[in-house]
């Protein structure tokens, strides 16, 4: 039975091996890879005749063919066919994928682009891991300025966006973090960066607890009215920050 407090409970984040959509089947490449296994160990003559029966068995066949991946699959399988053709023109034979140049640059550019993938799978789930870190630091109070920012938590954060409710105090982890230059935002580039990666409200928050923070006067607690301002109206709060930081310039200049 549901609880009244269960609405409560925060949703881990998705795991990123399970997100995203699956590679789209290319029927080019079926029909390139249908071709060369065929071909295996014909002579030049037999892949001729091979590329003779293709040819006529597509022609028979058109009248049938609706879906366009099966046209683009004949036309590769063709395709293929005559350049294993021309190639057996000139070695004879018999036909190897082994010793097909095409065909090993194809290999190796397939396994570059599966790293690359495997690569971005992994950032995925470092970031969904992250993201479930700071939600259950945040659930049981210790997301304070003890844990230090680092590369890719605006990517975690984004992840917990309407999927827990410990978004809350992230953002206010983090607008602190961005305010007083700690952990990775102590470099300036990841500070500029910011400004498209967290969402306004963060920002604006991030600005003003800094500018109040220069104006000398202490600041102490965690200023629950800055967080309001900065999620009622972001550019209005930004704009209160640019205005004590000229109060505080103007100040600086006639003392």
């Amino acid at each position: 039975m549901m609880t009244t407090d269960d609405w409560r409970q925060p949703r881990r984040v998705p795991d990123a091996r399970t997100r995203g959509p699956r590679t789209p089947i290319d029927p080019a490449k079926v029909g390139r890879s249908s071709v060369r296994r065929r071909a295996r160990g014909m002579t030049h003559g037999e892949a001729v005749q091979a590329l003779a029966d293709a040819e006529l068995d597509a022609h028979l066949d058109r009248r049938y063919e609706t879906a366009a991946n099966h046209s683009s699959r004949r036309e590769a399988e063709l395709a293929e066919w005559r350049r294993i053709g021309q190639l057996l023109a000139v070695t004879g034979g018999p036909y190897a994928p082994e010793g097909d140049a095409v065909v090993q640059e194809e290999l190796v550019e397939d396994r570059r682009r599966e790293e690359v993938e495997q690569q971005r799978r992994q950032e995925q789930q470092q970031i969904a891991d992250r993201a479930d870190e700071l939600a259950a630091l945040a659930g049981a109070g210790r997301l304070d300025r003890t844990v230090a920012s680092r590369p890719g938590d605006e990517a975690a954060r984004a992840l917990l966006d309407d999927r827990d409710y410990h978004v809350a105090a992230v953002d206010d982890w983090l607008a602190h973090a961005l305010a007083t230059r700690s952990g990775h935002y102590a470099d300036s580039d990841t500070r500029t960066a910011a400004a498209t990666l967290l969402p306004a409200p963060v920002r604006a928050r991030a600005a003003l607890l800094a500018a109040l923070a220069r104006t000398g006067a202490p600041v102490i607690g965690d200023l629950e009215f800055v967080g309001r301002l900065a999620q009622a109206d972001p550019d209005a709060t930004t704009a209160l920050a640019a205005w004590l930081d000229n109060a505080a310039a103007v100040k600086g200049g006639t003392s």
